[in-house]
């Protein structure tokens, strides 16, 4: 189960399908290493006799074997014979509002730790596809979105209208081949990644669809992430930038309900502008949101149905690619 927002279970694995080997996702196994444990096997042993050492002045034995005495006096009795009172729990050393109070479940900080040590394993595997990557001189970006803010009408457009671009495509989603077929209709290579219960890709699900999609030297991969504005901001694929689309149907304050994607953000693409005289949105002010939280990121309003502003959107990747191609090994 994935720590940081507890998507996932412990027996869901990610499927990820080339559409040029496999009709079905479920007819095969895949063994890319990738068991998607986040890194959980090696640091989340939840044994259950939680005997934690408090080094605090006052050490707790807090096994399970304590009793609780309702009565006037509520005391407590954790096997060592200290009682606390219901009303004065070491108010002193720990006041209501401090974040290490001790409740019966453990310490806090043990979510917190174990929240560092699956990123830190995914930050490491991200640089590891990070020089695989720079290695072969390939462009990675990772596309992030809402759901249905036009991610894949604006991939099918853009491979169809830069024909001397080589791409090649991820496909992120729960469940289905659906816009992996849409993108396998264009002629481009695709690999779907289906996370089942997972809300966003990682790091290990990219290397494994980066070995099934095997992309040409100084290629350029585009990697469609699940939808969803939360988690993918904090899970590095090792993609050189992450392209963050927003539609005008989604209302003028999304980058203040999600500011920690906005933030990471490397571009920022405002699409579906041909909707704006019939949708309540603000470009100029969702712009500005936008720079409030991301200075120097760029902003360019799209539409991937009527192509307005695409040509932006293409000198960029343009742009992201000869930078590649021109960086130092």
């Amino acid at each position: 189960m994935c720590a940081t927002c507890g998507c996932g279970g412990d027996d869901t694995q990610p499927v990820i399908t080339g559409l040029h080997e496999h009709d079905h996702p479920h007819d095969h196994d895949h063994d890319h290493g990738d068991t998607h444990d986040h890194g959980v096997g090696d640091a989340h042993d939840h044994g259950h006799d939680h005997a934690h050492d408090h080094d605090d002045g006052d050490a707790h034995d807090h096994g399970y074997d304590h009793t609780h005495d309702h009565g006037d006096g509520h005391t407590h009795d954790y096997g060592d014979g200290h009682a606390h009172d219901a009303h004065d729990h070491h108010a002193d050393e720990h006041p209501p509002d401090d974040p290490d109070r001790h409740e019966h479940g453990g310490p806090p900080t043990e979510t917190v730790t174990l929240e560092q040590k699956v990123l830190a394993k995914n930050d490491q595997l991200a640089q590891d596809n990070r020089r695989w990557l720079a290695e072969r001189d390939i462009l990675a970006l990772n596309l992030t979105s809402s759901p249905g803010a036009g991610k894949t009408t604006l991939l099918e457009r853009t491979i169809r209208e830069c024909p001397g671009m080589p791409i090649a495509v991820v496909e992120g989603d729960q469940e289905t081949l659906l816009d992996a077929r849409r993108i396998e209709s264009t002629g481009c290579p695709v690999v779907q990644i289906n996370t089942g219960a997972g809300c966003h890709l990682d790091a290990q699900m990219t290397r494994g669809a980066l070995e099934s999609l095997h992309p040409a030297r100084e290629s350029v991969v585009l990697i469609e992430n699940v939808g969803n504005l939360v988690c993918p901001a904090l899970f590095d694929l090792g993609e050189r930038a992450k392209v963050v689309i927003v539609s005008v149907t989604e209302g003028t304050d999304k980058p203040l309900k999600y500011p920690h994607m906005f933030a990471a953000a490397g571009l920022v693409l405002i699409n579906k502008i041909d909707l704006l005289p019939y949708v309540d949105f603000d470009l100029a002010t969702c712009t500005r949101y936008v720079r409030a939280i991301n200075s120097g990121v760029t902003v360019l309003p799209v539409s991937a149905t009527s192509g307005e502003g695409l040509g932006d959107w293409y000198g960029w990747l343009a742009g992201q690619r000869s930078s590649v191609a021109a960086a130092p090994h």
